[in-house]
């Protein structure tokens, strides 16, 4: 592998086990809650067949069933005001004065109208096609960098351009491949967005083009400028759909919270008042009945919380794999 050479997805660069990486970022968010769930349910079945008294002989001579899931209510009720904290959270970012709003278009405009010269066309609306359109053109400016060196017969430094300009068209391409048909709102546009490593692109044409300064003609710097210019506002506009996204995803985590708490709550409480040691007797495949209800009912119970955390597990990686913007390398 050369100097210039990167793998082309994030997950590589991390050198993350695949599995993991799919479980912590790719994954359905309900998918990962379910499963969770299941785990549970797995577990407390385990647990039950291997404890030395039946569950239904616990149930007649104590309530313990009835305290576990009527904490279980009230930790419901209480987690439901997460959902508010995290309208709060989204919704202050957009309340504000008119002046606010008006500053806040005039800046995005201008952005506009700066990324409308760089592409040379109207800058997309879509979020997936602006990210390729950026992409789309600091491929075609690392052709004309390296069209550019190769005239000047400074075979040094073609062939470290010529490696460096392979190796960002092969990563783009890999890049534009997977943002297309994406829709917003999934993760499928946010992925493909960091594999492409405009990082340590930039960081590679600023050491080239610092480590050839004194030789290079008015054309060269010309079409180094021209690149690192792409790649910036590529590393601008990744940032802001990323967070547009951490946003989108936040209301969407709200949403399920709500949606699964109103079940739980609903398990939970009839668990309370309808169920007793007489309720549910015999067996069902060897295993007490009881037993296989409990365990439902509090993996099911716990649903609001599994999705809290299955969603923060990929905004968190999110936020951690983002947190330097330009050529700052963390990974």
């Amino acid at each position: 592998m050369s100097d210039f050479s990167t793998d082309s997805t994030l997950r590589e660069r991390t050198d993350v086990n695949k599995y993991w990486f799919w479980l912590l970022l790719g994954a359905n968010r309900w998918v990962v809650a379910g499963a969770l769930a299941f785990l549970i349910f797995l577990v407390f079945m385990i647990w039950g067949v291997l404890k030395p008294v039946s569950l239904l002989s616990t149930m007649q001579s104590s309530d313990m069933i009835e305290t576990v899931f009527a904490g279980l209510v009230g930790a419901i009720i209480t987690g439901t005001t997460l959902v508010v904290t995290i309208n709060q959270l989204v919704l202050s970012q957009e309340i504000g004065s008119l002046g606010e709003q008006r500053g806040r278009m005039d800046v995005t405009m201008d952005f506009r109208q700066n990324t409308d010269s760089l592409l040379g066309t109207t800058t997309p609306a879509d979020p997936a096609d602006y990210l390729d359109a950026l992409i789309e053109t600091s491929e075609q400016r690392a052709k004309i960098l390296r069209d550019t060196v190769s005239e000047t017969g400074n075979q040094e430094l073609y062939r470290k351009v010529d490696e460096y300009v392979t190796d960002l068209l092969e990563n783009a391409d890999h890049a534009r491949g997977h943002l297309e048909d994406t829709d917003f709102g999934t993760f499928d546009v946010v992925s493909p967005a960091l594999d492409y490593s405009y990082d340590r692109k930039m960081h590679d044409v600023r050491r080239l083009g610092m480590a050839y300064e004194d030789s290079l003609t008015d054309a060269e710097r010309t079409a180094f400028r021209d690149l690192l210019e792409a790649l910036t506002m590529y590393g601008v506009v990744r940032e802001y759909v990323k967070d547009l996204y951490i946003q989108w995803a936040l209301v969407k985590l709200s949403r399920a919270i709500l949606y699964a708490a109103v079940i739980a709550f609903t398990v939970a409480g009839g668990m309370v008042v309808f169920v007793d040691a007489t309720t549910f007797t015999g067996t069902f495949l060897g295993i007490e009945s009881i037993l296989w209800v409990v365990s439902a009912a509090f993996a099911v119970s716990t649903l609001p919380f599994l999705l809290f955390a299955a969603y923060i597990l990929r905004l968190a990686t999110l936020a951690k794999q983002t947190l330097s913007m330009g050529p700052l390398m963390l990974s």
